[in-house]
């Protein structure tokens, strides 16, 4: 049998164990699921009565507008945040004390401050647009977050790295820009990408302040159909698409990882060529 340095490999009984564990977890899940599968079919929330609404051009197009105002929203949110938590990682690494503590003030503030409450601030006391104090709450939170995410992954290079770039006369600029932030990103890049799906489902707070995202699209339909649990078939057509969004978002976040292995940068640049052997004397001595 053969073993691993980290730990015993199971024997023939903690393997057997260990099945059965699956098995009953496998049983429990699928009995979860068809609880409620019977739930819904219980309540009558696949007739076709419920499902008609979404037949109509006009829901449709509410719909298709919802995801056009959440997309939007998440894709701003995107481009300020990355660089407001760069700039303030930055700011959290500098060797000047005073730019140091504003840069930790402000990140450690709106990383601490309840996201909805920032919403609802700015949206309220600033008298700023719903689409606007939609995104200026989730970059403050979620380029604070990245700020966090950035710095800890610059830390996480070797220490050696870093000196030797020094060693090399290097200014910090330099170091930061060409040795340190290049390794750090493949590192980075699964929290950065965990953050964007935050951000992304996090538009769906935009109903709150009446942004017409996504959710808000479903609230509207949902309020002017007559029946019974209205929300129910509203939820089973929106919740599929955020998952979807987020999913293809982690695809996106490993299909870079995977190109970045494959780049010659990242590999060590060009093939040395194979050294050969010459007998007798150098060309300059014939």
């Amino acid at each position: 049998m053969s073993s691993s340095a980290l730990y015993d490999v199971p024997g023939p009984k903690a393997a057997a164990r260990h099945l059965l564990y699956g098995i009953l977890s496998t049983v429990a899940l699928l009995a979860v699921v068809g609880w409620v599968v019977w739930k819904l079919f219980d309540t009558d929330q696949f007739t076709y009565q419920k499902w008609m609404p979404f037949e109509y051009q006009g829901v449709q197009e509410l719909l298709l507008r919802g995801l056009g105002n959440t997309l939007k929203a998440f894709a701003l949110t995107a481009l300020l945040a990355l660089p407001f938590g760069a700039l303030f990682a930055a700011g959290r690494l500098s060797d000047h004390r005073v730019v140091r503590w504003f840069a930790t003030l402000v990140v450690e503030f709106f990383r601490a401050m309840p996201l909805l409450v920032m919403i609802f601030f700015i949206f309220v006391a600033m008298q700023v647009q719903p689409f606007w104090a939609l995104v200026a709450g989730l970059t403050l939170y979620n380029g604070s977050v990245l700020a966090e995410v950035f710095r800890a992954g610059v830390l996480a290079v070797p220490k050696g790295q870093r000196e030797a770039a020094f060693a090399l006369g290097l200014r910090k600029t330099q170091v930061m820009a060409y040795v340190l932030v290049p390794q750090a990103n493949r590192a980075m890049l699964p929290s950065i990408i965990s953050q964007l799906v935050v951000a992304l489902k996090d538009t769906s707070l935009g109903f709150l302040i009446t942004y017409e995202e996504f959710l808000h699209a479903g609230k509207l339909i949902a309020t002017n159909l007559d029946y019974d649990l209205p929300f129910i078939p509203v939820v089973m057509v929106i919740a599929p698409v955020y998952i979807g969004m987020c999913l293809l978002l982690s695809w996106l976040a490993r299909w870079v990882e995977q190109r970045g292995r494959r780049s010659p940068k990242v590999k060590g640049g060009a093939p040395i060529a194979k050294a050969g052997v010459s007998m007798g004397l150098p060309p300059e001595a014939q």
